[in-house]
């Protein structure tokens, strides 16, 4: 047992873990199915449910105050979306704010719109929304935005106080998750300067962090490296820094290193197996007299229809930059 189990309570432990959450789901559908389930069967329905937990798979087609209620929910649908859709970073396609969004509710039918328009500010900024973006560009803005979104909405408002004057003492609670409070205040002696003096919105996110010990934040040290970059910084180049900082990637542990963002071995050997599978299929069931390959006809048809319209460019990697966002949106 680890030292940090033995040094919490036994409600402490399954809060944190959010066991209770997921047993209250687990009831749930077990109750919307029970025309379904045998009563001999129910104790294969929580292990077959709980087992989809464990993968990451329970996620999938639910609803979406189901899909972030729990860290682990978070980092789950970020993990399936990769999964589902990296072959278009393999492709090399640009696609826009909505075509991203039809991506999202795909998986979660009632994802919101804000979620996703924040994630592309990240990477776009607001002169810019119309512009496409490469999946690798939106994918890292889009999991700090939805895996610490309470967080981000929290530093929005601390940091529109510090631009504006305002105690640091103040507390900070956010009105809305679809606030937009990144705006720039009006200029005036005190914000005269660009964006904000990084040691203080430090302390003050050191606070917040304090306060929230139960809710998706980023680790501390690595804010601090963040903001230990330069003296002062804006609430956008705070944001770009967090989707690019490999360390806060392998903190929610849902994606694999840019790098990398093409590979899913597992994935790979899987869909290996079923082609394999099905040109072994098709050469047993054809007439002896057709000594021929397999048709490729036969892969298609076990093949995804392509839903969005395909959008090309030369270079296949990004570097997440504005820049080169805009600049493709351009060919």
């Amino acid at each position: 047992m680890s030292p940090e189990r033995l040094s919490q309570s036994g409600p402490e432990y399954l809060a944190q873990r959010h066991v209770l959450t997921y047993m209250e789901d687990a009831l749930t559908q077990l109750l919307e199915h029970k025309d379904e389930v045998e009563p001999s069967s129910i104790a294969k329905f929580f292990s077959e449910y709980f087992t989809s937990v464990s993968r990451g798979t329970h996620v999938l087609f639910r609803e979406f105050a189901f899909v972030q209620c729990t860290p682990h929910n978070r980092a789950s649908f970020l993990r399936l979306f990769w999964r589902c859709f990296r072959t278009i970073a393999k492709n090399g396609d640009l696609l826009t704010i909505k075509e991203y969004q039809c991506l999202l509710q795909m998986l979660c039918p009632d994802f919101p719109m804000d979620l996703t328009q924040k994630a592309a500010r990240i990477v776009l900024m607001d002169d810019a929304m119309d512009c496409l973006m490469s999946f690798s560009d939106f994918l890292y803005a889009f999991q700090i935005q939805f895996y610490y979104s309470e967080f981000l909405d929290s530093a929005a408002a601390i940091y529109q106080d510090l631009l504006s004057g305002k105690s640091i003492n103040t507390v900070i609670v956010p009105t809305s998750r679809s606030a937009t409070p990144c705006q720039r205040q009006p200029s005036s002696d005190s914000v005269s300067l660009e964006g904000v003096e990084a040691p203080q919105f430090y302390q003050c996110l050191e606070n917040l962090c304090e306060r929230d010990r139960h809710s998706s934040t980023p680790p501390l040290p690595l804010i601090g490296q963040i903001l230990g970059t330069a003296p002062r910084l804006t609430f956008y180049g705070f944001l770009m820094a967090l989707s690019k900082n490999a360390g806060i990637n392998h903190s929610i542990g849902a994606l694999p290193d840019k790098a990398d963002l093409l590979v899913d071995e597992v994935l790979d050997k899987e869909l290996d197996r079923i082609v394999a599978q099905l040109s072994a299929c098709s050469i047993t069931h054809s007439p002896t007299t057709n000594l021929l390959p397999p048709s490729r006809d036969i892969i298609r048809v076990a093949s995804p229809k392509k839903l969005l319209p395909a959008r090309r460019r030369p270079d296949l990697e990004s570097d997440g930059s504005t820049e080169e966002t805009e600049d493709s949106s351009d060919n």
